[in-house]
């Protein structure tokens, strides 16, 4: 055999030349693999000695087997040599083939790209967490009390806090418009959760009152039929619930059926607080060690996997889409975006996913991370734990594909909390307050309420559970 390489730092491509004794260690292992399903009169099936099996065979399919067993056993031979990873399926092309005699083939793939790393082990990243003070137990407390409330139906003018009943037709240019209507709502007044001036235009008004609200939509609306449009409500107040909040003392830390006292409530809040904002920071931490690491080191990210990438991307936007019943276009005219900007931001997230991927990969074979068989059977035999009463996910755990990409998450959470180790004795140490600049946007505060928001939920939850 004779082999030579054409390669960039992406890809490789090697050419090949087999003459007649390549082929006949090839041809003989052709020939066990065709005599498992062959039967021959006198010998168990795929037990026959292969010289009999051979005069059995459509010599065009012996000839085809032949090559195939000959391709398959060159590929990782001539990746090897090298010192080359394939990271694509290899491309083969058969430029010349007389069986038993000679063959020439081209064997194309994309390959692990070499990776100039910049000096990881400064890498300038905040180590951002947040402090955890008095106001943010009590914060937990009063959703913790208002989880516990009680409404009572009043005969009054509807006030801030109050849960109400209404029924409401919003209208565009006199039309009603898509989702802007509903019957015997339940709306929390000054929960936000209408439009700027929805909730407020209710308070004041009590039960059997008709009356119109003339809005207009913020121009950042997610709907762009409806974004900074002129509107009318037409309103029909049906009731008025005043929401009555239990005080916040012992009497109800004994109902979230896991405390005594409400002390010892608040010690588990702060301390779910604190973890909380100690997985939040170390995610955060981590995220900002990768983006440094990628964009101070050199590499290339291959085509294939870009493409591969944004595939992914693709079909799980439309997977989305789909479960919300609309269409990409409706979605892109809502994000004001056209389908070319669209493409253009799934490129660029496609390749940072490939170069972070890359990147971090080179970085755990440069420190030598490796995850043992056992460790790896360990998180098996958890996940079979949790899988117990489902035979298929039982199943799926078996596969050799699912093992190994159980084994590279975890080689990667391994590399990361390498890097972790490495840089954070000297990463400098902010609270989130410090960061933000003091003209704060009105989108960034409604993303600093729902990110908290979410974080204090799990912290009510937990402190509802039963210990």
């Amino acid at each position: 055999m004779k082999s030579s390489v054409e390669k960039t730092n992406t890809s490789a491509k090697f050419s090949i030349e087999f003459d007649a004794k390549d082929f006949e260690p090839a041809r003989i292992k052709a020939l066990n693999r065709l005599a498992r399903n062959i039967k021959v009169a006198g010998f168990r099936e795929g037990k026959a000695p292969a010289n009999i099996v051979e005069q059995h065979v459509d010599p065009n399919k012996l000839a085809t087997e032949t090559l195939d067993v000959l391709v398959r056993t060159t590929i990782p031979k001539v990746f090897n040599e090298e010192g080359l990873l394939p990271i694509s399926t290899p491309h083969v092309d058969v430029i010349k083939f007389i069986p038993g005699e000679s063959a020439e083939i081209t064997i194309t793939a994309d390959i692990m790209p070499e990776v100039e790393f910049c000096d990881y082990e400064s890498l300038k990243a905040d180590y951002v967490k947040q402090t955890i003070v008095e106001a943010d137990v009590d914060d937990v407390l009063n959703r913790i009390a208002e989880s516990f409330a009680e409404t009572e139906v009043v005969k009054r003018a509807a006030k801030e806090g109050d849960e109400t009943v209404i029924d409401f037709t919003g209208k565009k240019d006199g039309v009603a418009f898509d989702g802007g209507s509903a019957k015997d709502f339940k709306l929390r007044l000054g929960s936000g959760q209408f439009i700027p001036g929805f909730e407020d235009g209710i308070i004041g008004h009590e039960v059997g009152d008709k009356f119109d609200l003339n809005l207009t939509f913020p121009e950042d609306y997610g709907n762009a039929d409806l974004a900074g449009q002129k509107v009318v409500f037409e309103v029909l107040l049906k009731q008025v619930n005043e929401i009555k909040k239990p005080a916040i003392d012992d009497e109800l830390a004994k109902k979230t059926g896991a405390f005594d006292t409400l002390d010892k409530l608040k010690a588990d809040i702060l301390k779910n607080l604190e973890e909380q904002a100690k997985r939040a920071a170390d995610d955060r931490y981590k995220d900002a060690l990768l983006d440094e690491l990628v964009k101070g080191s050199k590499t290339e990210a291959p085509q294939t996997l870009v493409k591969e990438q944004m595939e992914m991307i693709r079909s799980d936007l439309l997977r989305n889409l789909n479960a919300r019943k609309m269409q990409l276009e409706t979605w892109l005219k809502n994000t004001r975006k056209t389908m070319e900007e669209w493409e253009k931001e799934v490129e660029l997230a496609a390749t940072n996913r490939v170069l972070s991927s890359i990147v971090v990969q080179k970085l755990g074979d440069e420190l030598g991370i490796e995850i043992a068989d056992e460790d790896v059977e360990e998180q098996l035999n958890l996940m079979r734990q949790s899988y117990a009463k489902s035979p298929e996910a039982l199943k799926d755990l078996e596969d050799p594909r699912t093992k190994a990409s159980i084994r590279n998450r975890m080689r990667v959470n391994a590399i990361m909390d390498k890097l972790v180790e490495i840089n954070l004795p000297h990463a400098k140490k902010v609270d989130p307050k410090d960061l933000k600049p003091k003209a704060e946007k009105k989108s960034d505060k409604k993303a600093d309420k729902k990110a908290d928001k979410k974080s204090d939920k799990k912290a009510d939850k937990k402190a509802k559970k039963s210990k």
